[in-house]
């Protein structure tokens, strides 16, 4: 009986050891990340075997939204986090959303996997975003956009598979995925890139 509960007690400590471990590689493979990475689909990507409109996504109030409501616009997909240093750009999508939100949606992802940043319930990020950003751009759940809790439009985004020709995951905090209106994936961006910037621009056609 002892010696059951030693090897129990040894097994989670393992297991304990190895999720901190996977976390610590995670947040330095981040922190060392490329963050004004930009990638565009190539010219012979495959037909998705999924798109947006076919993924179902809970609002920051808990209410169900099917993304098949964007139909017909261009949607920027965003992970964001109310404690990080790119937290700042909320005001950059805000004012992006509200100049070109009639054609560009902008969708927020709070995510907690980057170096948890993103700690608080869906009511603390609801009242920074309109305290400190006036956020008016559609908000979600918080989910996870990395790893075995992978949210299932996060596992889209980043398999080829099924989105037709990226791998690329978030790699820190506010990482864009560009989709075009037939909501097909077309670009990835990395954290430092604006929406102010020359290929985003270019990418979203403005």
């Amino acid at each position: 009986m002892k010696k059951n509960l030693v090897f129990t007690l040894i097994g989670v400590v393992v297991i304990a050891t190895l999720t901190s471990f996977m976390s610590f590689s995670t947040l330095v493979k981040g922190i060392f990340s490329n963050k004004s990475e930009a990638i565009a689909a190539p010219a012979n990507a495959v037909a998705p075997a999924k798109s947006l409109y076919d993924f179902t996504v809970n609002s920051l109030d808990g209410k169900p939204v099917a993304l098949k409501a964007y139909k017909g616009k261009k949607v920027v997909i965003l992970n964001v986090a109310s404690k990080c240093g790119f937290t700042p750009q909320y005001a950059d999508w805000e004012k992006f959303y509200k100049e070109h939100g009639s054609k560009i949606v902008v969708l927020g992802f709070p995510a907690n996997n980057f170096g948890s940043q993103e700690p608080g319930s869906s009511e603390d990020i609801a009242t920074f975003c309109q305290k400190n950003y006036g956020v008016t751009f559609p908000m979600f759940e918080k989910v996870s956009v990395l790893g075995d809790d992978q949210a299932p439009l996060y596992k889209w985004l980043t398999d080829k598979s099924m989105n037709g020709w990226n791998e690329k995951a978030p790699t820190w905090n506010f990482c864009k995925y560009v989709i075009n209106e037939k909501g097909e994936l077309t670009n990835f961006f990395a954290s430092k890139v604006k929406p102010t910037d020359d290929e985003f621009k270019k990418a979203v056609g403005i």
